[in-house]
């Protein structure tokens, strides 16, 4: 072997080794960049479902709970509070909800507006301002009310259900967030692939 030929080897040596040195650093800037193109942990925990646990939960109980930096109740209705539904349509601006159906998903668009009956998932945000409206729950006939929401800004008032009164500011019914059942006593909100 000649002292060209060795020479040769060498440069061929070292240009491999340095394309392949450039190669691999080159991969290694690249990792933090593509990496700062994934969403942040915060931000993928406000946008990830939100799991409610309702094991504990007694017939008119509800908790409130955030996904994706909006207020939902999730409300156990009772055997009354089902009772009382079909009473007052007449009062009640879209009782079939049928006016905004983008409100809800298909699987609540129900008398109850809900997977299960006794279970109400709804967005607590007036549809008129976004306000949070209240829950006041105890009937009071002589004033027809049957127990809901109700906004205090305005005066928009919501019967158990989440379907909006007539003549109260709120265009629509309280909207329904995705939601589904894991479990009997488990319900991911922001989730209704396999709702049951």
């Amino acid at each position: 072997m000649t002292e060209d030929d060795l020479d040769r080897n060498r440069r061929h040596f070292l240009t491999v080794a340095t394309v392949a040195t450039g190669v691999v650093g080159a991969g290694l800037v690249a990792i933090p960049f593509v990496s700062s193109l994934k969403p942040s942990a915060r931000a993928q925990a406000l946008g990830a479902p939100v799991e409610v646990p309702l094991g504990s939960m007694q017939p008119g109980e509800m908790v409130r709970v955030l996904w994706r930096g909006r207020l939902v109740f999730v409300l156990r209705r009772t055997e009354a509070m089902l009772a009382k539904l079909p009473e007052g349509t007449d009062n009640l601006r879209d009782p079939d909800s049928t006016e905004f159906a983008e409100n809800q998903p298909d699987y609540a668009a129900n008398d109850t507006r809900s997977v299960k009956p006794e279970y109400l998932v709804v967005e607590g945000s007036c549809t008129h301002l976004g306000c949070a409206p209240l829950e006041d729950f105890e009937v009071r006939p002589a004033e027809g009310w049957g127990g809901g929401f109700f906004c205090p800004c305005h005066g928009s008032k919501f019967d158990l259900a989440g379907r909006v009164y007539k003549g109260v500011p709120a265009p629509s019914n309280l909207r329904v967030p995705p939601h589904r059942f894991v479990r009997d006593d488990l319900i991911l909100i922001g989730q209704d692939t396999g709702a049951a």
